[in-house]
């Protein structure tokens, strides 16, 4: 049996993926979908968050973007929904835009490097912006359009997840693992705070920011604070990013009229405290693209811990301790990274998950 610690959109995923196959599966969390996962924006956008140094990172989020339509569609069958369009599964693609000189030669420079990468962009003038996205701001001088990127609501996700699971059958066991259980070299389960126990052929940690409590992985959480508007008509048809004041900004619609912008990075430790400047920042840097934002109601406001590493790849697979594998360290592309780690998890896509492979760092123990 495999036992699976965090309930997040990752161990959310790979536990039904899993119980898909047949294979018997437990999850542990205190609070399943209340972290990382809840607080996410949900944007499936490989191409438009691509930066010159995260080749490997881009490679695994255009491969796992490949499976999310059709990961969607079986997990809204599983989960009894009438099709993805309840999981707010959108592919309208991503807007970058820029609005002085020196924003536009960096977006110009960003193109020119997408290109030579092969990747489906197009370069806009500030009038095909606005043509686009008639809300934004009448400075923008042009932008960046990433055609193929998608977005999707991860609250509904990891709700339809846990619908799914129940419906499989799977325990799922609402309490926080204290250590990991050994014999000898091995992992064998989990003891929980409070005594209990749950043995196990495999552990498999998915436990975000908090991964690195149980085991010797590199993870650390980022704080990333977050606000979710409302509307009575969606603002945008598509996923809007900017940067303002040297920031990096984005704009997430929602089909119900939401709007999701987001989000500060910040090296906070534990930190999940919303506060006055944070929000500030994201009120200030949305406005600076889409005016229009600050007429909005706000409807959340939430702060969430990314599990970042050093060099901003997840960690999945086995960990080099017999009896422990690893599915953490997602920073930004917790959604995203979902599909394709329960596939690599299932022992599927050996290119692709030499990249993202414990064996990178030391021994994780």
């Amino acid at each position: 049996m495999d036992v699976i610690v965090g309930a997040g959109v990752v161990g959310l995923s790979a536990a039904w993926r899993l119980a898909r196959d047949g294979l018997p599966v437990t999850l542990v969390d205190p609070a399943p979908a209340s972290g990382a996962s809840h607080a996410a924006a949900g944007m499936l956008a490989p191409v438009s968050e691509v930066s010159y140094t995260e080749v490997p990172l881009l490679r695994l989020g255009a491969a796992s973007l490949r499976r999310w339509p059709g990961f969607a569609a079986e997990l809204a069958a599983d989960a009894g929904l009438p099709g993805v369009e309840a999981l707010d599964l959108r592919s309208d693609g991503t807007l970058d835009v820029a609005f002085g000189a020196d924003d536009l030669a960096a977006l110009d420079e960003l193109a020119a490097y997408m290109e030579k990468l092969e990747l489906p962009v197009e370069r806009l003038s500030g009038r095909e912006c606005r043509r686009l996205e008639p809300m934004l701001a009448p400075s923008v001088r042009g932008g960046l359009l990433a055609p193929g990127d998608a977005w999707v609501d991860p609250r509904r996700v990891t709700a339809a997840l846990l619908a799914a699971l129940d419906r499989l059958g799977v325990p799922l066991v609402r309490a926080r693992v204290g250590e990991l259980l050994r014999d000898g070299g091995r992992v064998t389960g989990v003891r929980f705070d409070d005594g209990g126990e749950v043995r196990a052929e495999r552990v498999v940690l998915a436990a975000g920011a908090w991964s690195a409590g149980l085991a010797g992985v590199p993870v650390r959480p980022v704080k990333g604070q977050i606000m979710r508007l409302r509307s009575p008509q969606p603002l945008l048809t598509r996923c809007v990013r900017g940067t303002v004041h040297g920031t990096p900004v984005y704009l997430v619609p929602r089909g119900d009229g939401e709007l999701v912008v987001g989000a500060t990075q910040e090296e906070m430790g534990f930190d999940t405290r919303v506060t006055a400047g944070g929000l500030y920042e994201l009120l200030r840097d949305a406005r600076e693209l889409v005016p229009g934002v600050t007429e909005l109601e706000i409807a959340d406001v939430v702060a969430g811990l990314r599990p970042g590493t050093p060099d901003n790849l997840p960690v999945i697979g086995p960990s080099g301790t017999p009896g422990l594998a690893l599915a953490t360290g997602h920073h930004r592309g917790g959604v995203l990274l979902a599909p394709l780690t329960a596939d690599i998890l299932r022992g599927e896509e050996g290119e692709l998950a030499a990249l993202c492979a414990p064996g990178r760092f030391r021994e994780i123990s």
